[in-house]
């Protein structure tokens, strides 16, 4: 290996320290980007890296795992006894042939009609009713999409003018969407991201703004979720398609004026990861605005953005600002509104949870988990943060709340049972 590369912190017994250096350089960090994130010093994080301070405790090694988007504990902590899996999942039954129908690169003459675009919509109505009504959506999803991803593109092969193709590859980019919610917090990045791009260039080849907004939407997600060095590109994809639907917006349908706003509030997103808390919260005053707009009943079926969905933004921001009594206050305004998505209502108990989690009632966490659980299983499955709370309660000094986190990490597959 060359002297100037990064050394690999899995090919020797490297203490957490060193570990913790080499990760946090991979993720492009500074010691005060993850002291401020955790709390904690930029001194704090050298004298961690450099040994003179002993390991952390349970609790903010997890804390620190969420920070550096750790897929596996024991890459930080260096004790290989313990795979937890953290950030992705071990990879869904259906996941093979997903990557199987987005890979296939057909060259030769297609045998048979590609279905009308009518039809293709309708289908691709019903799988994202069929995502907000399963349980198990991630097996519902995973089972439909490699018919849908196949069909999709052969319908932009074979369509006969320019307006055709240009509806078919509007349909195209959603169903790269609807891939990408799929294929999320998985253990493959690389498909993820030919997912995200194809996306993009499915929905510029459209020329339809609803396109292009979510597929900058899930674009902005992808680089965000990539970590802070990533933040600039997630602001850059999310604000230009925000200036690109800007003047559409005073008159746009519904669907246009949703995707508007769901871009709004993931740039406040964006803006708490950061810390900024003027910014996330004025971000997701004007997205509140925008949500006001359409009808009390609207649903986006893509971003979830809604009237009913605010108050579980507002929980995120609080949650992401690491505001404790503020992720409180928040949740329990959003309580009285019902969101009417199982895969999304799990994801607002987990951000739930992690507020209560930072506000010091882990009881409260737990129980709310356990409603995420219900809504569902496949959700917190994949949720690195439901993972550590859990895995952070199992190791409490309290026996009943020890039992309660061992169940729900039996349950979770965390633990064997």
């Amino acid at each position: 290996m060359s002297p100037d590369a990064t050394p690999d912190p899995y090919a020797d017994p490297l203490i957490f320290g060193q570990r913790l250096q080499i990760l946090r350089t991979r993720r492009g960090m500074t010691r005060d980007q993850l002291g401020g994130l955790l709390g904690r010093s930029a001194s704090w994080v050298k004298g961690v890296e450099g040994g003179r301070l002993k390991t952390p405790k349970l609790e903010l090694v997890l804390r620190i795992a969420e920070v550096l988007r750790v897929r596996d504990l024991s890459d930080l902590t260096g004790d290989q006894s313990v795979r937890i899996e953290l950030f992705a999942g071990p990879g869904h039954p259906r996941l093979a042939a997903v990557k199987a129908a987005v890979d296939a690169y057909p060259l030769a003459i297609p045998q048979g009609e590609a279905p009308p675009t009518a039809h293709l919509r309708a289908r691709l109505a019903h799988a994202w009713a069929a995502r907000h009504s399963a349980p198990n959506h991630r097996d519902v999803v995973g089972a439909l999409l490699p018919d849908l991803i196949r069909d999709a593109q052969l319908s932009v092969r074979q369509a006969e003018s320019a307006s055709q193709r240009r509806s078919a590859q509007a349909v195209l980019s959603e169903v790269y969407s609807l891939a990408q919610f799929f294929v999320a917090y998985q253990p493959d990045a690389p498909l993820l991201w030919r997912v995200a791009e194809r996306g993009l260039i499915a929905a510029q080849e459209s020329e339809d703004p609803r396109a292009i907004g979510v597929a900058a939407w899930l674009a902005a997600q992808a680089h965000r979720d990539s970590g802070p060095a990533h933040f600039d590109a997630a602001d850059a994809v999310n604000l230009e398609s925000l200036r690109y639907l800007e003047p559409l917006l005073p008159d746009a349908p519904d669907p246009v004026l949703a995707i508007a706003g769901a871009l709004t509030f993931e740039a406040g997103y964006t803006a708490a990861r950061r810390g900024e808390t003027g910014s996330a919260w004025r971000y997701w005053d004007q997205a509140r605005d925008m949500a006001g707009r359409l009808p009390v009943d609207y649903f986006d079926p893509v971003t979830s953005f809604s009237q009913s969905i605010m108050g579980a933004h507002a929980v995120t921001v609080a949650v992401e600002l690491h505001a404790g009594g503020e992720s409180v206050r928040q949740a329990a305004a959003a309580d009285s509104v019902t969101i009417p998505s199982r895969p999304r209502r799990a994801r607002h108990r987990i951000e739930e949870a992690r507020g209560y989690q930072l506000d010091r009632q882990p009881d409260v966490a737990l129980a709310t988990l356990d409603k995420a659980h219900e809504a569902a299983p496949e959700t917190i499955k994949y949720n690195g943060y439901a993972k550590s709370i859990v895995l952070e309660e199992v190791e409490s000094k309290s026996p009943e709340r020890k039992r309660r986190a061992s169940a729900l990490a039996v349950k979770m597959g965390l633990l064997a049972a």
